[in-house]
């Protein structure tokens, strides 16, 4: 069933990255627009904002070997190994991704410090202690084993070193609004099945799982209202021809996820989605 999902997984992002970069530019996640979503501002700046803010709230200063777990075209990547002057390995399933992630950082002459691959974030070539940060920004939602990525992830840092995320979540369950309820469950169900997600959990269920694997100052926050405009942007683009016709020459996996775009949007004013950022360290 996993390798399903990552053929699966591979396929979809083989087909919409290149449309996705001409529309929307190199960074593949969700844009901030201030603390209650009110800034208006272009999309491109929102998710380069995004980045900022992450960094900004996890306190990170410094870092020389960064892992980018779910690099896309290289976006973060490149930013982060230019902002810390670090060397940057990024990972992705798709090999389409890796290609023009490495041509990009040739392009402004980074080849030999930022270098991208196809490998699986559970379960990685590199040695123990290898990095001082794990950047996962919105791609915990497609790992088949979450609680794994924190092992792996915990194996991979170095003494002191920080994992800091950005997922899509569901609503805390253990709350007055209580369990899933049927409808919502067959919304995220469908939202699986266009995303080729496996499932997605809660914020507080990502920080148990930190807890449980040994991390320290384990901190996290919601910030489904700052990121909730970036669905009304992306839809609103969705009129222009050059969209349109990018999206029916991609093929059927780019096609089929449309919908989910609504289903997003959906989610996040009704509350059942949530995006949630976590930060926690490796003892020393």
């Amino acid at each position: 069933m996993v390798a399903d999902l990552y053929q699966r997984i591979q396929q979809f992002y083989d087909g919409s990255s290149a449309l996705w970069e001409q529309m929307w530019g190199e960074h593949m996640h969700h844009g901030h627009y201030g603390p209650h979503g009110t800034h208006r501002k272009n999309q491109q700046q929102a998710q380069v904002d995004l980045i900022d803010t992450l960094l900004s709230w996890g306190q990170v200063q410094q870092a020389a070997h960064i892992l980018d777990a779910g690099c896309g075209i290289g976006g973060s990547a490149l930013y982060l190994g230019d902002r810390y002057q670090a060397t940057v390995v990024g990972l992705t399933l798709s090999p389409v991704q890796a290609e023009r992630a490495q041509a990009r950082a040739a392009a402004v002459g980074w080849g030999d410090r930022v270098r991208f691959q196809v490998a699986d974030v559970l379960h990685t070539p590199f040695e123990d202690a290898t990095f001082d940060l794990i950047w996962s920004l919105e791609s915990g939602e497609h790992y088949p084993d979450k609680a794994q990525f924190f092992r792996e992830s915990y194996r991979l840092l170095k003494p002191g070193g920080q994992l800091l995320m950005a997922t899509w979540c569901h609503r805390p369950t253990q709350s007055l609004a209580g369990p899933l309820t049927e409808a919502e469950t067959q919304q995220l169900a469908a939202l699986y099945q266009l995303y080729h997600l496996p499932y997605v959990l809660s914020l507080p269920d990502y920080q148990a799982l930190a807890q449980e694997q040994g991390f320290q100052t384990i901190r996290a926050a919601d910030w489904s209202e700052a990121v909730a405009p970036f669905w009304d942007a992306v839809i609103a683009s969705l009129g222009q021809w050059q969209a349109i016709s990018g999206v029916l020459t991609a093929g059927w996996s780019t096609l089929q996820g449309v919908p989910a775009l609504f289903l997003m949007q959906r989610g996040f004013a009704s509350g059942l989605l949530r995006y949630g950022v976590l930060s926690a360290h490796k003892p020393t």
